[in-house]
């Protein structure tokens, strides 16, 4: 009923940045949050940053001044700017979404995730 496809992952070096990005597309009625979570090895997933439709952010304290969460409604689209990467941040970012569908209430899903690793 709604995918998500998310791009923008790689290799960069420490300090380096990257941009991310996710877009929802189906059945979709209404997005009511998108976000990004990461799972690093040996770790628990952890949520990164997330954007409600009326556009209240949260980030996670590890990243708070070095990654941007935006959105772009018409689009159905978030993104992910990391800048002034770590090791530690070296991770599979997931983008997930609440969609109300046509057909059903407010749900999870998840994209594929994007291998992000940060060499030092």
């Amino acid at each position: 009923q709604v995918q998500l496809v998310e791009s923008g992952g790689g290799l960069v070096q420490v300090g380096g940045s990257l941009r991310l990005s996710c877009t929802a597309s189906g059945s979709i009625f209404r997005i009511n949050a998108m976000g990004w979570y990461r799972l690093a090895p040996g770790k628990q997933r952890e949520l990164v940053a997330s954007i409600t439709s009326a556009g209240s952010i949260n980030y996670a304290d590890t990243v708070k001044g070095r990654f941007t969460i935006s959105r772009d409604n018409a689009k159905n689209t978030i993104y992910l700017q990391m800048n002034s990467l770590k090791p530690e941040d070296t991770a599979v970012y997931s983008c997930n979404a609440v969609v109300t569908t046509r057909i059903s209430a407010a749900l999870p899903y998840w994209g594929q995730g994007t291998q992000v690793t940060v060499s030092s």
